[in-house]
């Protein structure tokens, strides 16, 4: 079992690099299509209407792709003080308690993101001609991403894998 759960761990880590080259691309993307409604704004005077709705699409895309992988590489945002206060037997509590957190927003993410996506395919943004589902639709994928990673971590800390050892505080010796 151990070994197919670290084989699924492989899988994920590909998603969420794909994922992270993914955003990355997209803040290329955006920053190319600004730059060009700046240039065809104030040079040409003719600025074309789908650059702004276009370029708020893609910055949806990138943050909530980057924020999902932020949750596996836990780079999202924590409360770590009661975490150097607490024995080192209750850490791996707490971190649970957190990432049942973290999985109820992502599912909460899926669920009415899930709704809104739903609730918006007849209507049409009118700038782009897509459906409105576009909008949603990055709230929905980064939900789901945010539930397997968080299912992910906590499988592998049940399986006694390591999956906290890079947030140790640092010793006395090193803090000296």
């Amino acid at each position: 079992m151990r070994s197919g759960l670290l084989a699924v761990s492989r899988v994920l880590r590909a998603v969420s690099t794909t994922a992270l080259w993914l955003s990355g691309a997209g803040l290329v993307a955006m920053t190319a299509i600004v730059a060009y409604q700046v240039y065809m704004r104030y040079v040409v005077n003719a600025s074309p209407p789908w650059t702004e709705a276009g370029s708020i699409q893609i910055m949806s895309w990138f943050i909530f792709l980057g924020a999902a992988v932020g949750v596996r590489e836990r780079f999202h945002m924590g409360f770590d003080v009661l975490l150097y206060a607490l024995p080192p037997a209750a850490k791996p509590w707490l971190r649970s308690i957190s990432d049942v957190a973290i999985f109820g927003f992502g599912f909460g993410m899926l669920w009415y993101g899930g709704e809104l996506a739903i609730r918006g395919a007849s209507v049409r943004i009118p700038v782009l001609g897509l459906p409105q589902t576009v909008t949603y639709l990055p709230i929905v994928v980064s939900g789901f991403l945010i539930c397997l990673f968080v299912l992910e971590r906590m499988a592998l800390r049940l399986a006694g894998e390591p999956v906290d050892a890079d947030a140790v505080e640092p010793t006395l010796n090193e803090a000296s």
